[in-house]
């Protein structure tokens, strides 16, 4: 489906992959926050938060005829760092429960603030659908 690039030499990355080639239908994905199909929060917590996103990422991708396995890419917007950052097992375990794999060029960054007032992450995501 994809192929990881991973330069020689280079430590392994925990959670994502430096790179990846794909070929195929391209689907990109708006970014999803932590709310559920009627816009609503079910959760302040960040980690619910994060599953919900993802799970609305999964639901976006199957629109299109594609799944988790497909993504290549994905860019997080997230309002603390700090948390992000100390929630890491709990984050990285939603993530394989919705995900499912690490095959993905991930970035991650801090933001002052995200359009909805009680949203503390975003995703964005694109896959490639060969």
């Amino acid at each position: 489906m994809a192929d990881v690039l991973q330069p020689a030499g280079w430590a392994p990355p925990r959670g994502y992959a430096n790179g990846v080639a794909a070929s195929g239908r391209l689907v990109s994905v708006a970014g999803q926050i932590g709310w559920n199909a009627q816009a609503k929060f079910d959760s302040d917590d960040l980690v619910d938060q994060v599953r919900q996103a993802l799970t609305n990422v999964r639901a976006v991708l199957a629109e299109a005829g594609a799944t988790p396995m497909h993504l290549v890419r994905m860019t997080w917007y997230v309002t603390d760092k700090r948390e992000y950052l100390a929630r890491g097992r709990e984050i990285g375990a939603a993530y394989r429960e919705v995900i499912g794999h690490y095959a993905v060029a991930m970035s991650a960054v801090q933001v002052v603030a995200l359009m909805e007032d009680r949203a503390k992450v975003e995703i964005e995501a694109t896959a490639v659908v060969p």
